[in-house]
């Protein structure tokens, strides 16, 4: 090649142009390509790479979007600009557009909270207050909304300027979807899976409006004040346990623990009591079938107790379902683990309908404030 050929080459190659970015970092999610007076040559090549998207912007209107591959800028793939611009017949000089390039990857591990506490209205516990917290991960859908519509004139554009946005979204879709879900508020922290996976469906739509998808969303955790949890721990507790054999276990504790206090007089009295006890238990076997298969003679005489009382049981209506029967025990504990409350409606055997707990006689010591009649004169 002689000199002259080698000059015009080294000036052809001097006059392409090459529209590309290396993102060197992990939180950028769009760029501006910068240009002296935002000019690009007829023929320049744009080089978009996997993970990125190009977006063409002509005086604030949205132009033509590239995704992954080479391109040389004419008129043929540039169509949208062409006809903003005007060029019937092509271009052969330099162009102004503003190029951005988009970081389509995903975003993972991006942290979301309440700021403040959500109130919701316990049909137990009345109004209480939660905390929430956890993880979400998006990606860019549509480059040309995003561009428009967020990034605007934003040369470098980060994911800590979107984050701020998106939690504000995150919370209050957050608070509106645990208040529509209407969940006892002990299931919440048990439900997290479910309770998440709504959440990203409610979601969803309000990210797409501005070229987001959301990929993941996940709550790691639902809290509330400490005196609430215990409260419903004992709640619960009392809602499994049968009142009667609770009374009886503590009652026997309470004796065995007495009778090894041997220094003290009522240690001693107990003592006794037990061994008459047992010694009655002795006698009623030994008098009895057990004793007579063993040998011992029946017992004459002996005075034979009259048979146990029949225990009152009682039904109880919650959110209109029929529950029970309980003994008044339970339902004491019922009532005072706010299950039910005095308006309740109860029925036991021998009532004619069903009746508010506050109209029934033997029920009412549930409410206190009892007080005894007046005493009668002389």
């Amino acid at each position: 090649m002689d000199i002259f050929g080698k000059i015009k080459e080294k000036l052809s190659n001097e006059f392409i142009d090459i529209v590309e970015w290396l993102d060197y970092t992990d939180d950028t999610i769009a760029h501006r390509f910068e240009r002296y007076q935002n000019e690009i040559k007829n023929g320049a090549k744009l080089i978009v790479r996997e993970g990125q998207t190009a977006v063409f912007v002509n005086e604030g209107q949205l132009a033509d979007v590239f995704s992954p591959g080479t391109y040389d800028l004419t008129t043929q793939n540039l169509p949208i600009l062409a006809t903003l611009k005007g060029w019937k017949y092509g271009f052969n000089s330099p162009f102004k557009a503003e190029v951005y390039f988009v970081n389509t990857h995903l975003f993972t591990d991006e942290k979301w909270g309440t700021k403040n506490p959500v109130t919701l209205s316990d049909a137990r516990f009345g109004l209480v207050e939660i905390r929430a917290f956890g993880t979400y991960a998006f990606r860019i859908s549509d480059a040309g909304k995003f561009i428009i519509d967020i990034v605007g004139t934003d040369n470098n554009f980060t994911n800590f300027e979107i984050n701020e946005h998106l939690k504000s979204l995150i919370a209050t879709r957050f608070t509106d979807t645990v208040g529509e879900a209407n969940l006892p508020i002990e299931l919440y922290a048990a439900n997290t899976t479910e309770l998440s996976e709504t959440c990203k469906e409610v979601m969803a739509p309000e990210f797409e409006s501005v070229g987001i998808a959301l990929e993941k969303f996940f709550i790691e955790n639902v809290s509330m004040p400490e005196d609430l949890k215990k409260e419903i721990f004992e709640y619960s507790r009392l809602d499994k346990l049968d009142m009667q054999k609770l009374a009886q276990f503590k009652a026997a504790k309470a004796m065995e623990a007495a009778a090894k206090n041997e220094g003290g007089t009522a240690g001693a009295g107990m003592g006794m009591g037990m061994g008459f006890v047992l010694a009655q238990q002795m006698g009623t076997m030994m008098g009895g079938p057990m004793g007579q298969q063993q040998g011992f003679p029946q017992a004459t005489g002996a005075a034979v107790p009259p048979p146990m009382p029949t225990q009152v049981m009682y039904y109880y209506a919650v959110n209109g379902t029929q529950q029970g029967p309980v003994s008044i025990d339970q339902l004491r504990a019922l009532f005072a683990g706010r299950t039910i409350n005095r308006e309740s409606l109860v029925w036991k055997q021998g009532m004619a309908n069903w009746a508010a707990l506050q109209e029934v006689e033997e029920l009412k010591s549930f409410l206190g404030g009892n007080t005894p009649p007046p005493l009668p004169e002389g």
